[in-house]
This record gives C-alpha cells, sequence and structure tokens, in this order.
C-alpha cells in the first residue's frame, strides 16, 4: 500500500467513524422523538426547518434540500404531514408550478413540544457517544469545526 493509498484509507475510515456518529445519533434521536413526541427524526427535521424560516414557509425543492431527501420522498412526507394538520401547501404566486409550505399553529406547537425532547435526546447521545473510544475523537473535533464555520 503506497502513500496515497493510505491517504484514501485515512479519509474512508474518518467517513466510517462520521457515519456511525451519525447512525448512532440519530437512533437515540428516533426512539425519544417516536416515544416522547410521535415524529419521526425526519419528520422533526422538516417541521424544525420551517419553523426556522422568515415568514415559515419553504419551496419543496428547498426542504427536500433540509430534510436530505428525494424530491418524490419529501412530497410523500409533506402529504403525511398535512394530513395530521402539522403543515400546509401555498400555492406560489410567482411561479404557477411552484409549492410553499408552511407549518400550522398545530405544527408550531407539537414542534415546540417537541424540541426540549429532542435536545434532551441529542445532549444524551453526544454524551454516550462520547464515552465510545472510536467516536470520542470526532466529537473532540466538533467545537472546532463549528468555529472554523462562522
Amino acid at each position: 500500500m503506497g502513500i496515497a493509498d493510505d491517504a484514501v484509507e485515512v479519509r474512508a475510515q474518518g467517513w466510517r467513524t462520521l457515519a456511525a456518529l451519525h447512525n448512532f445519533i440519530e437512533n437515540e434521536l428516533e426512539r425519544a422523538l417516536s416515544r416522547e413526541a410521535g415524529l419521526s427524526v425526519v419528520e422533526y427535521t422538516v417541521l424544525d426547518a420551517l419553523s426556522r424560516q422568515d415568514g415559515w414557509h419553504m419551496r419543496m425543492q428547498q426542504l427536500a434540500r433540509a430534510s436530505a431527501l428525494s424530491p418524490s420522498a419529501t412530497t410523500r412526507l409533506v402529504n403525511r404531514l398535512e394530513e395530521r394538520g402539522l403543515l400546509t401547501r401555498i400555492d406560489c404566486l410567482d411561479d404557477r408550478r411552484g409549492i410553499y409550505t408552511e407549518l400550522t399553529a398545530g405544527g408550531h406547537r407539537l414542534l415546540d413540544s417537541a424540541r426540549p425532547v429532542h435536545d434532551e435526546a441529542l445532549e444524551a447521545a453526544l454524551a454516550e457517544a462520547h464515552r465510545i473510544p472510536e467516536l470520542a475523537p470526532l466529537l473532540d473535533a466538533l467545537p472546532q469545526l463549528a468555529l472554523a464555520r462562522t
């Protein structure tokens, strides 16, 4: 194995570690949100993304990017959340093909009650992940990564 191969393996191992951390945290969030709020992680992510928008709406393709879903999966998810009365669709006046998605009052209430569940589960998952030797160095690097973005 040459130097280039070693570099590839280091990056691959870093990716595997990142994926393991993501999966660990997502599983913990999924359990807590499902049990306490009746939401999946991706449903929470969509409600949270919508709540952070000026005017509280997003175009469907923006929502797909924010939730890391395909356009068709986003449409199915929006359908389910709309049926539950958590969001609504609004036609875009500038583009007849465009559709905005917006939280309803019920969506805001559910998100407000789910946010502490999410935050507590995230904090607990990060603390637990930090006790796993393979994941701890990545968690230790997160503050520097956050500072680099600002």
